[in-house]
């Protein structure tokens, strides 16, 4: 089952985080969707992962999702008529020998001294969900009838207020005509409606970059939902984008006053059952670490607390 959502006007024809070098290089502060995201959903988490720069665990999931997505974007640098089922299948190992030499990945497949994993639980079970993953995606999509423009492509835009908004697109699609479909892989299941919106909150984030950098409103946003074979569509149009521009710099003055003050308040949710960092959070008993300032000021922000010259 394929879920379209439209508004209002038709689209005219025309026109995650990743983390890399570039990522962590210091350089003047900037807004992407999963940043965006942290800040509304709990602003003292936003400050623990962007200021703080605080380490988290890896999860398996999360890294079946990097493996999923380094496979998929592999398989377009195969002529279309190889892009098959089995040409996929083959990238999965490359791709895993060279994820797993990242630090903290390995060990998630070690079994605790004098046990043993599970069948279920080891890693060739794990890369077998991984390769479920990938052959679902030939259910959703003809690989052999595209040609992405870009795949994992950084994109950003400083807009006329200073805001620098950046982020990785996993596909950008561009037709004969001009017009512009956006594609982002979900390792996970579709959301139910009442979640919809946060889906698409990060797509609409690289469709208002785009139209900013290209002056196309993309005509197709797209979602594939590769744990049960789903999709999610959408059509945005200029006012929306506009719209949406806004709440990105009133998400930005929030966060800028956060910075200013080192006041991040902790909200609690259901998320906070997968965060990292409940032994430093007040919604759990636990102490924040002094608000640093300094490497603040160092990284760009701008704040009224005291800094100590480095």
């Amino acid at each position: 089952m394929t879920v379209t959502l439209e508004t209002g006007r038709p689209v005219q024809p025309a026109t995650a985080e990743r983390t890399s070098t570039a990522d962590t290089a210091p350089r003047r502060p900037s807004l992407s969707p999963s940043r965006a995201a942290d800040f509304k959903s709990c602003p003292l988490l936003y400050r623990f992962r962007t200021i703080d720069r605080l380490p988290e665990k890896k999860s398996r999931a999360a890294v079946r999702g990097t493996l999923v997505h380094a496979v998929l974007e592999k398989l377009y640098d195969l002529p279309a008529g190889q892009r098959t089922v089995e040409a996929a299948q083959t990238l999965l190992e490359p791709a895993w020998a060279q994820l797993r030499e990242e630090p903290g990945i390995a060990e998630l497949f070690e079994a605790p001294e004098g046990e043993a994993l599970p069948e279920k639980e080891g890693l060739e079970a794990w890369l077998a969900s991984a390769g479920e993953l990938v052959e679902t995606y030939f259910r959703l999509e003809d690989p052999t009838r595209i040609q992405p423009e870009g795949r994992e492509e950084l994109v950003e835009v400083t807009l006329p207020d200073g805001l620098l908004l950046r982020g990785y697109v996993d596909r950008l699609d561009v037709a004969p005509t001009g017009a512009l479909r956006v594609v982002d892989y979900k390792t996970g299941a579709v959301p139910r409606e009442a979640f919809e919106a946060k889906a698409l909150f990060q797509m609409k984030f690289y469709a208002l970059v785009l139209w900013r950098t290209r002056g196309v409103v993309a005509a197709q946003l797209k979602l594939l939902y590769l744990k049960d074979g789903d999709a999610l569509t959408y059509s945005p149009d200029e006012a929306e984008l506009l719209r949406f521009e806004r709440t990105l710099q009133a998400i930005w003055a929030a966060i800028e006053r956060a910075v200013a003050t080192g006041d991040f308040r902790a909200n609690k949710s259901r998320l906070c059952s997968w965060c990292d960092h409940q032994a430093l959070c007040p919604a759990f008993g636990g102490t924040p670490p002094p608000f640093p300032a300094e490497a603040a000021a160092a990284a760009g922000w701008r704040t009224t607390l005291p800094v100590t010259p480095l």
